[in-house]
């Protein structure tokens, strides 16, 4: 070694220095080994695995380099020595191999497990897509067989009960108030006098409380959103298209889950943008839009076919969403639900109304309370009788 250094001392000491930098190299390779088990990552573990096993490369192709150029004279044969050399470094690496190879093996192994789970779950999802879209079909999810006539496969999931149809006028009834919280908030804005536009729906109906007026109010959104409700196209011009009771029901799951206003931006001209289109100036006013918005712009955007985003009509589409879906809930049932009315002057009656007050106090003489209002129609399903939500005039309330 040291006739080779004489002889080309700069090569020697560039050889040298290539050792000690693989040698760093591999140091810092097996610390990045250390520090990826703690805390432990398959990942940073593998780039230091294949960091270390190049480096040990590295230096057994320098060790087989400088033998090759530097052989030590021994005095046993210079071939057998060499060749004892050669076994040893072969062996050696021969032993890295098999390392690198069982590692491989696991990793296949892995894999393969891996892949066999993913099949697994691959193979579970498209037997729930294929149910999926069987019950999807058969319940006929798709906007444009639910306003078809359908074909009459016989299927009625057994979710169509009395109770769901009870659940529907419970959401029906809280879509009557939500609304009119709004429009009465948008009549103060705008000046109105709320106690003379209460009379002009309903005059001479004594209130326990001026608050009681607000009932005024959801009495006329009631009488315009349920009108034409007895019948199944909703008085709404659907160009002889005939539906069945899978129909209706159809229609009903079709908008349950969806916001109504996606609905129209996909088809503005459905049955359901018509009846919206249909209701909205009837509920509303024109005196009451010129006064909240100072034109008529809405209202005859309305009329002309479109639905436009802003909060109101949003507010008033959710109203009509839930009266819509109890109407197709309604046309569901064989027969259909029965939906009767308490006309203003009627007797109290527990079995078919309700108040919408409580803690009343009643007269102590033989006569019965008389409706005011009607704020919420009621219903027949067969036998079953939903009370309709009544207001009772000259009442009073015990505080």
């Amino acid at each position: 070694m040291e006739d080779s250094m004489k002889q080309n001392p700069e090569a020697m000491e560039a050889f040298i220095s290539k050792i000690f930098t693989n040698i760093s190299s591999l140091k810092s390779a097996y610390i990045q080994l250390q520090t990826a088990h703690t805390p432990y990552d398959p990942e940073k573990i593998q780039v230091a695995d294949k960091l270390i096993i190049s480096e040990l490369k590295n230096l057994s192709e320098l060790k087989h380099f400088y033998r090759e150029n530097n052989p030590k004279p021994v005095s046993v044969s210079p071939q057998d020595s060499h060749l004892a050399v050669e076994i040893q470094e072969q062996q050696s690496l021969l032993r890295t191999y098999e390392v690198m190879v069982k590692k491989f093996q696991s990793e296949i192994q892995n894999k393969d497990s891996e892949i066999r789970q993913l099949q697994q779950q691959i193979e579970e999802a498209n037997q729930k897509r294929v149910k999926l879209e069987k019950n999807l079909k058969l319940r006929g999810l798709s906007m444009k067989e639910s306003e078809g006539s359908g074909e009459a496969n016989g299927f009625f999931p057994a979710d169509l009960t009395p109770e769901l149809f009870v659940s529907a006028v419970e959401s029906a009834f809280k879509a009557i108030h939500d609304f009119s919280k709004p429009l009465i908030n948008m009549m103060k804005a705008a000046g109105w006098d709320l106690d003379a536009a209460a009379d002009s729906i309903e005059p001479n109906v004594v209130y326990a409380k001026r608050a009681h007026k607000k009932y005024a109010f959801e009495s006329h959104i009631c009488q315009r959103m349920f009108s034409g409700f007895q019948v199944e196209n909703f008085s709404i011009n659907l160009d002889n298209l005939t539906v069945n009771k899978e129909s209706f029901f159809h229609q009903y799951l079709a908008l349950r889950e969806m916001d109504p206003l996606d609905v129209l931006g996909q088809n503005p001209d459905s049955v359901f943008g018509k009846f919206c289109r249909s209701k909205y100036p009837v509920v509303v006013h024109p005196k009451m839009e010129t006064s909240f918005f100072g034109n008529l712009d809405q209202r005859n955007y309305v009329i002309g076919g479109g639905h436009p985003r802003t909060p109101f009509y949003q507010a008033f589409l959710k109203l009509a969403k839930s009266i819509w879906l109890l109407h197709r809930l309604a046309c569901s049932f064989d027969p259909n639900v029965k939906i009767f009315q308490v006309k203003r002057g009627s007797e109290y009656s527990e079995v078919y109304m309700a108040s919408v007050v409580n803690n009343l106090i009643m007269d102590e003489t033989d006569e019965k309370p008389q409706v005011g209002l009607m704020v919420m129609p009621g219903f027949w399903i067969d036998s079953i009788v939903i009370r309709s939500r009544v207001y009772l005039s000259g009442m009073k309330v015990n505080e």
